[in-house]
């Protein structure tokens, strides 16, 4: 029975959309290690930037896996995961373009500086 077990497992293993996507997995796992480590040197918890582009990359890869294998609900789940993902990013470039702006008016005095607050 373990024999059997073993030699599907070394099979599976040597297929390369089944490599791809344990990569796919690898890959989604590394953003709770990177928020893991963020989190660590801040002692509070924290979400990097990275921790959104390793979700999108991770997302998307193992969308792609669900798509080869034909598998309509785990595509459906990773399509719109990868909605929500690309949508922080954009409220993340967002908030930091903004930021930026403000900075710079400020540096021109172009506004009122009681009007300028960072938000945290």
């Amino acid at each position: 029975m373990f024999q059997d077990l073993w030699q599907w497992v070394f099979g599976e293993l040597q297929r390369p959309l089944v490599i791809f996507g344990f990569a796919a997995q690898f890959i989604f796992f590394m953003r709770f290690v990177v928020q893991w480590i963020s989190s660590e040197r801040r002692k509070r918890s924290h979400i990097p930037v990275a921790f959104w582009y390793l979700s999108l990359c991770g997302g998307l890869m193992t969308f792609v896996y669900a798509l080869l294998r034909k598998d309509l609900v785990f595509m459906t789940a990773q399509a719109l995961s990868v909605m929500i993902y690309v949508r922080n990013l954009m409220l993340i470039h967002q908030r930091r373009s903004d930021i930026r702006g403000r900075r710079r008016a400020r540096l021109l005095g172009d506004v009122d500086n009681d009007n300028l607050e960072d938000p945290a």
